[in-house]
């Protein structure tokens, strides 16, 4: 055959057949397939957590793969770093909350902040990630005074904002007014959370 004979037919090209009946193979998982992109995609494997273990026969060094479930023990769980604060939204609901916590024997933290506090909305993330510490002991809410009725942020005696308070048996404990650095009210918040426990 000539060069310019072989460069009209078109070339294809040839693999060795596949050993489907080799029983090193036979558990294997699907390999991964080609997406309209040409790029790699794995096999859709569900929602599962698969550990993979690859172990090698002494004879040959045959490569056998397998995939089993592993369900996460409780043990194995990691704490939350971060708990949203639950906003109070009216005089009853903060009555509601102070009620269970006083027949669950649990403090509660409140935050009374305002929207247009620019303090008030860069101490509430440092906030609920201090929550996520004492989770689920001590539950930390949030007021907005500008949703609430006037009477309840008198009657808490709010004068500043943002100012956190800590209620124990229906009564207002401690509370910090934070006017200076989140994180030194956020330890002023700590110690006054350890003081009373």
């Amino acid at each position: 055959m000539s060069d310019a004979h072989l460069a009209a037919v078109p070339r294809r090209l040839h693999y060795p057949a596949f050993p489907r009946h080799h029983p090193a193979l036979r558990s294997c998982l699907p390999l991964p397939r080609l997406n309209r992109k040409n790029s790699l995609s794995p096999p859709s494997i569900g929602t599962i957590s698969l550990s993979w273990a690859v172990s090698f026969a002494a004879a040959g060094g045959t490569t056998a793969w397998s995939a089993k479930e592993v369900a996460p023990s409780p043990e194995e769980e990691e704490p939350p770093t971060s708990v949203a604060l639950e906003p109070i939204v009216s005089e009853e609901h903060f009555d509601r909350i102070i009620a269970e916590a006083h027949q669950l024997e649990e403090p509660i933290v409140v935050l009374w902040m305002a929207s247009w506090c620019r303090k008030c909305i860069y101490l509430k993330p440092k906030l609920e990630k201090l929550a996520a510490e004492y989770y689920p002991s001590i539950r930390f809410y949030c007021i907005d005074v500008n949703t609430v009725p006037h009477r309840l942020v008198n009657r808490a005696g709010i004068t500043k904002m943002p100012t956190i308070q800590l209620w124990r048996d229906s009564q207002n404990q401690a509370g910090v007014i934070a006017g200076y650095k989140a994180w030194m009210v956020v330890d002023d918040v700590r110690k006054m959370i350890d003081n009373e426990d």
